[in-house]
């Protein structure tokens, strides 16, 4: 037993060393959900709020309210403009609508007449568009309910909010991205570390080398699953450094358990592509795929109870479905809703993941 586990740390310690060494296989970890978490900020800059000009022609108390009540609304991106300035923010499409509360408007709505508040919208994208259809009668019901008893409209906002914190759209796409890290990083490093061995001639070295096959194995998917672990939780505390992610006490140890059987499944996976395909550069391109699949088919970066039925019914029998949940529970929500189901579903799939690699280890060997 002593020199199994002597073993498995002498394999474990060579492939780390030669990952070390090896920039090119980092890059190849870090770049494609580096290139993803970009893209998703891009696009959550360009969605997250809707840019509008706000046009407030009355400079009476009510109408003032009326802006500021638009400018707390948390749901536009408001440049304040005169009609003119508007106009030409809407003809080079810089602005998505122009929302104008007319000079009259604090009059009206004091003598209780009906007080218009005008909307242009270029209905160009309907996300956009919907936004703002929503947006502005919200807005304009703030208004009547800040009134009080003096509004000719009784309005009441009850609202009761099901989880205790809100998640921007970028921080909600960080733990998708931090899964879809992990998995890539396991795929590859277990396979590099795997394939480097045929391409290179070595593995006649170990086959020769009197010692266990199950401890070189063992040494090689414990180096892939320690190097996914670590990219895994430096981009945690980064996040929480940044405000992205913030888990709280003992979801610390939640979140790492997750990302640890994540680690474990992935690397395990690697070590099974890697014996079977023998190639540096195929295990390279194939590992990428397989982890982009997976990502996307349990969920991507959308809200997977809102996807398409078919989706949801493939991303069932996706591990990464399981570790993404349990993930997003413990570090926004603070929450262990379905964390033993989460947590059942990634250990049964490490381990089927590592008996793969294992077996198509040891055929490999074997020939």
């Amino acid at each position: 037993m002593r020199e199994f586990f002597r073993t498995t740390w002498v394999e474990l310690w060579k492939d780390l060393r030669i990952w070390i060494r090896q920039p090119a296989g980092i890059a190849a970890t870090f770049v494609p959900a580096i290139a993803f978490l970009l893209v998703q900020a891009l696009g959550a800059a360009a969605v997250g709020r809707s840019p509008i000009a706000l046009v407030t022609l009355d400079h009476g108390a009510k109408g003032q309210q009326m802006e500021q009540i638009f400018h707390s609304a948390d749901v536009f991106r408001i440049t304040d403009a005169t009609p003119q300035q508007a106009r030409l923010l809407f003809k080079q499409v810089k602005v998505i609508a122009i929302i104008t509360i007319p000079a009259n408007f604090t009059q009206r709505v004091q003598a209780h007449d009906s007080s218009p508040v005008d909307v242009s919208v270029n209905n160009l994208n309907l996300d956009f568009t919907n936004d703002v259809r929503r947006a502005v009668p919200d807005a304009i019901t703030q208004f009547y309910q800040a009134q009080g008893a003096q509004s000719p409209i009784k309005v009441t906002l009850d609202e009761h909010n099901l989880r205790s914190r809100d998640v921007q759209l970028f921080e909600y796409s960080v733990l998708p991205t931090i899964v879809l890290l992990i998995t890539i990083s396991g795929l590859i490093n277990g396979g590099l570390s795997t394939a480097r061995e045929w391409e290179t001639y070595t593995v006649k070295e170990l086959l020769l080398a009197p010692v266990s096959k199950g401890a070189i194995i063992s040494g090689k998917m414990l180096a892939g699953f320690l190097t996914s672990l670590l990219f895994g939780a430096c981009i945690l505390v980064i996040g929480d450094l940044l405000g992205w992610t913030q888990p709280q006490g003992i979801y610390w140890l939640t979140a790492l358990l997750a990302m640890g059987l994540l680690a474990l499944m992935s690397s395990g996976l690697g070590v099974a592509i890697g014996a079977a395909v023998q190639r540096i550069q195929a295990v390279t391109g194939l590992s990428i795929n397989v982890s982009l699949y997976l990502f996307f088919l349990a969920g991507g970066v959308g809200v997977l109870a809102f996807t398409p039925g078919w989706l949801q019914n493939i991303a069932t029998f996706i591990p990464l479905t399981y570790g993404r949940h349990a993930l997003e529970m413990a570090v926004f929500y603070s929450s262990s809703d379905q964390l033993g189901r989460d947590v059942i579903v990634l250990a049964i799939s490490s381990l089927v993941a590592l008996g793969l690699g294992i077996l198509s280890m040891r055929r490999s060997i074997a020939r």
